[in-house]
């Protein structure tokens, strides 16, 4: 044998070797692929109705959402009416009432300080840095050190 036909005989044992590590790589990645094609497959199947059923919550939700909108439309008004309503009494009975009110804080003040048959007493007032007390204010203060 000549060196010519060794070297075809190694290069064709090599192309032999070569041919069987492609084929099975080629057979591996088959059944790689095999594999994914069936997972695919097993998520798809999952999926859809997954998917079903997001869309159906989601709907819901959109019309919960709806009706909570509506409710707070129906609670703006309402607040907007109390509101209203509570100016229109305010100005309508709040005047009078503080009228009413002072007319009878008169009354009682004048209607208090008489005994029957005494004359009224002038209430005596006391100045502190610029501000004047009323004499009862004072009068509690005078009386808390004072013994019977």
């Amino acid at each position: 044998m000549s060196g010519g036909e060794v070297a075809g005989i190694l290069v064709a044992v090599f192309w032999a070797i070569l041919v069987s590590f492609l084929a099975v790589a080629l057979a591996r990645l088959a059944q790689t692929l095999k594999a994914t094609t069936k997972l695919v497959a097993d998520v798809t199947d999952q999926a859809v109705p997954l998917l079903a059923d997001a869309s159906t919550a989601v709907r819901s939700a959109q019309t919960q959402i709806e009706r909570v909108d509506a409710i707070a439309a129906d609670v703006q008004e309402v607040t907007s009416n109390a509101s209203a309503l509570s100016t229109t009494v305010a100005s309508t009975f709040g005047g009078p009432l503080v009228k009413v009110a002072a007319f009878g804080y008169g009354v009682r003040r004048a209607m208090g300080g008489r005994r029957e048959g005494e004359p009224a007493k002038e209430q005596r007032r006391t100045v502190i840095v610029g501000r004047t007390v009323p004499g009862t204010r004072r009068s509690r203060r005078d009386t808390r050190g004072k013994k019977d």
